[in-house]
């Protein structure tokens, strides 16, 4: 694509060199520029791009998108001078990748908890009416049936276009995305045109990131504030956020509740460690899902392909065939007859749901014992909140590694007992080898008893050093079963 059809999308300064030329590709990372790329110096969290500018050229770069022009430009390079080039980027690749939200209705989910799980439903469900489906999500993004390995939530703006762009070409009609709060505030869905939003819930998370709790909302926010009139903004009316995240959007509004009057009202008849019957909009369900955080992630895939024009009667045989989403409340028995647990709860808030729930089935018939543990170089603040949450609803709880990362297991630990009292601590022991407190785990348990394994879910890996180790916490659970 010449380089002046691409720059119609994006307000700029200065333009040195000329626009007649081919651009063969995007890059925000120096090292992966090939001949005739276009170079966007980006000003990110970790690194300035402008101090790259030079090596990128080396690679074959033809043109650069700056803020800043070098002092000495070189000769037959094209330098493009814009204000922001963070806000510039994404613009500039949705153009490259042939505005591909105009081929294909995008759907964005954005909230503390709930985001995977919604995402990857709507997903398997619009598969299940015979559309071809596109997934952009923390578990692995998905072109109709492709799996592609992800790093983030959301991946940088190049890459996303990249991946909607291939949608499109293969004849995706819907496009289901986790919409992080660090890719709202990066500007990195800048360019793309959503269909539509879903605001799940929200609660303490990312603070080493947005610092406050008011920052974190505003990021969110931002995203419905973004969307455009002829798009829907769903929102839970449980939670205390929820009318203010749409309080400015255009896009039509429409509420989901399990406790208030709502468009979309569910309710939870019975529930078991095998699923629930549920009644949404006084039509009866029975579902594979357990606990009132799925009711509330279930009613908002119902309502959304409701507004994605799917019958009630359809959409409700379709939430009766979906299964949990890997990592996302995974029960499996032990032949002993205790159940265990695998969730990737890792906020106080989710890990609080996931053992409400447990209580809820449980009904006092059997203990809890609870494994978990908390990210290294992450929100400190919430270390010991996760433990107060765990020791709450706990019979016994082990307090392990997570993904110490570059800090060292046993000071997470102590951050994390830090917020234990006395009486408290009886209940507790800890155990930095995340594999022996599962162990210890099963060993304490007895039919009937509930093993909650927290924080890692789907992830198959610790991250220790830099480094990521295999380590899956359902294949040792499934590992201990096997010898008991």
């Amino acid at each position: 694509m010449k380089l002046t059809e691409i720059i119609k999308a994006i307000s700029v300064i200065k333009v040195s060199g000329n626009t007649d030329l081919d651009i063969t590709g995007i890059q925000m990372d120096s090292r992966l520029i090939k001949a005739g790329q276009l170079f966007v110096a980006v000003k990110g969290t970790q690194t300035d791009g402008h101090i790259y500018i030079d090596k990128a050229i080396s690679l074959g770069a033809n043109a650069v998108v700056c803020q800043e022009l070098p002092e000495r430009l070189t000769d037959n390079i094209t330098y493009i001078q814009v204000k922001d080039t963070e806000e510039a980027v994404g613009k500039l690749a949705t153009t490259f990748y042939g505005n591909p939200t105009e081929k294909l209705d995008l759907i964005g989910v954005t909230g503390t908890n709930g985001k995977t799980t919604i995402a990857t439903l709507l997903y398997e469900m619009f598969r299940y009416f015979g559309y071809k489906v596109g997934l952009i999500s923390t578990v692995c993004n998905y072109i109709d049936g492709e799996a592609i390995p992800t790093e983030h939530t959301t991946p940088d703006p190049i890459t996303l276009n990249s991946l909607l762009g291939r949608m499109a070409d293969e004849g995706c009609k819907y496009a289901f995305m986790e919409v992080s709060s660090h890719s709202i505030d990066q500007k990195r869905i800048g360019g793309l045109t959503f269909a539509g939003g879903i605001f799940t819930n929200l609660t303490r998370d990312h603070l080493d990131y947005h610092k406050t709790v008011e920052n974190y909302l505003k990021a969110k926010k931002a995203f419905f504030d973004g969307l455009p009139k002829t798009a829907f903004a769903i929102t839970n009316a449980d939670d205390k956020n929820g009318m203010v995240m749409v309080q400015n959007t255009q896009a039509k509004i429409a509420t989901y509740s399990l406790r208030t009057l709502a468009d979309f009202k569910g309710k939870v008849l019975e529930d078991g460690f095998e699923g629930m019957l549920m009644d949404i909009n006084n039509r009866e369900v029975n579902v594979q899902f357990i606990g009132r955080f799925n009711a509330s992630n279930l009613l908002a895939v119902y309502s959304t392909a409701c507004l994605l024009n799917k019958q009630p009667e359809e959409v409700l045989i379709a939430l009766s065939t979906l299964r949990p989403v890997a990592g996302r409340f995974d029960a499996i028995r032990s032949p002993k007859g205790y159940t265990a647990i695998v969730d990737y709860a890792h906020t106080p808030d989710a890990l609080k749901n996931v053992l409400n729930t447990i209580q809820e089935v449980l009904c006092g018939r059997g203990q809890v014992i609870t494994v978990v543990g908390a990210g290294g170089n992450r929100d400190k603040g919430k270390r010991p909140l996760m433990a107060q949450e765990a020791v709450q609803q706990s019979d016994r709880v082990i307090i392990t590694s997570d993904n110490p990362r570059f800090e060292e297991p046993q000071d997470i630990i102590n951050d994390m007992l830090a917020g234990l009292n006395k009486e408290d601590k009886k209940k507790v022991i800890s155990i930095v080898d995340r594999k022996e407190a599962i162990r210890t785990a099963c060993m304490l348990a007895n039919t009937g008893d509930v093993i909650l394994v927290a924080g890692k879910g789907h992830e198959n890996y610790q991250d220790v050093k830099g480094v990521k180790h295999h380590f899956d916490d359902k294949e040792i659970l499934k590992e201990i079963f096997d010898n008991e």
